[in-house]
């Protein structure tokens, strides 16, 4: 005979056994099946991310490249494609996918939620620029569409994430996406970069580690099948055709004004004086921010007066205060000298 306190300690954990697995909200076959709808939204969104994708490309879509761009088995896939279709997203026709207009709509929300939230680690944080896109696709799936208007609301509503993909609009529509492909420039033409592909990853991290990103002024100087060599910022570059495809550029005329003369804060010589006439577009965020709030925004005289024994920081006077800089950063400020020197 069991004695009744073993008895009362075995009934305790049977009940919360019970509770464990039983919970109406948080217990374990509650938490699992959240976890299967939440795997299944993820997977539901980015399969028409994809389909948009594809046919923005005017490429056909199965459920086999969906297999491929989800990482998932065909069987995985089929499932996906049976879901889209049940719940009015996806029409099939004969041995494509394409979107129906609630399809459309709901693949452009998460493109608007993705590109904004890469607008704002740009602009608000210090997240790696390679770290941007990973960032976005885990947390998509996650934001409302008034959290994401909210941060739209923020961020003044921008057109562009900062590869200058066009973000869509509350009511989806899409800004007009203008300029052509780097490749397309004839020897001597210039033109500012207003997009970079940030897809496939791996080729947007080679042009990135490059140094080369939006707003860069470039200057073709050869254009052929084998390769693409062009001067950005007063640098040199070389990429295959394939990669530079990957770079989209508006063409500047001779009516706008174009640098020919790139100088950057960095090639001061001591005492001597320039005007600061920019920032480079790729500091971003809190380190741009601070560099404007010491006052180096167009038009700030400035003048480099110490420098360290490594010759890094050096010191420059900035409306009448000294400002130490390292390299690093005035290699990212553009001036122009006025010929003083004290």
């Amino acid at each position: 005979m069991i004695d009744p306190l073993t008895a009362i300690i075995y009934g305790l954990i049977i009940i919360t056994t019970t509770l464990i697995i039983f919970l109406p909200r948080w217990g374990i076959i509650s938490l699992l099946r959240r976890s299967q709808k939440n795997n299944e939204r993820v997977l539901v969104e980015d399969a028409l991310k994809h389909i948009y994708d594809s046919e923005a490309n005017q490429l056909q879509t199965s459920a086999e490249s969906l297999s491929k761009s989800l990482s998932i088995t065909n069987d995985q896939a089929v499932k996906i494609v049976n879901r889209l279709d049940q719940m009015g997203l996806v029409e099939k026709k004969e041995n494509s996918l394409l979107l129906t207009p609630e399809g459309r709509s709901y693949a452009l929300r998460i493109i608007r939620i993705h590109r904004l939230l890469e607008r704002y680690m740009a602009d608000e944080t210090s997240v790696k620029e390679s770290e941007w896109h990973s960032e976005a696709e885990e947390k998509e799936h996650t934001i409302s569409i008034e959290e994401a208007n909210s941060l739209a609301a923020q961020l003044g509503n921008p057109l562009y994430d900062p590869h200058g993909d066009p973000i869509p609009t509350d009511s989806g529509e899409l800004p007009e996406q203008k300029g052509i492909s780097l490749p397309a420039l004839k020897p001597g033409e210039f033109a500012i970069i207003i997009h970079i592909e940030d897809e496939p990853e791996t080729v947007y991290e080679q042009i990135a580690a490059m140094g080369l990103f939006n707003g860069m002024q470039v200057r073709m100087i050869e254009s052929s099948g084998t390769k693409i060599k062009f001067e950005a910022d007063g640098e040199e570059y070389v990429l295959a055709p394939i990669i530079a495809a990957n770079i989209t550029v508006i063409l500047l005329t001779e009516k706008e004004e174009i640098i020919k003369d790139f100088k950057t804060l960095s090639s001061l010589k001591m005492n001597e004086e320039a005007v600061v006439i920019g920032i480079a577009k790729s500091c971003r965020g809190q380190q741009r921010r601070r560099l404007m709030d010491f006052g180096l925004v167009p038009g700030t005289k400035i003048k480099p007066v110490i420098r360290s024994i490594g010759s890094d920081p050096t010191g420059y006077i900035i409306r009448g205060a000294t400002v130490a800089l390292r390299r690093k950063q005035s290699d990212q400020i553009y001036i122009k000298t006025t010929g003083g020197k004290v």
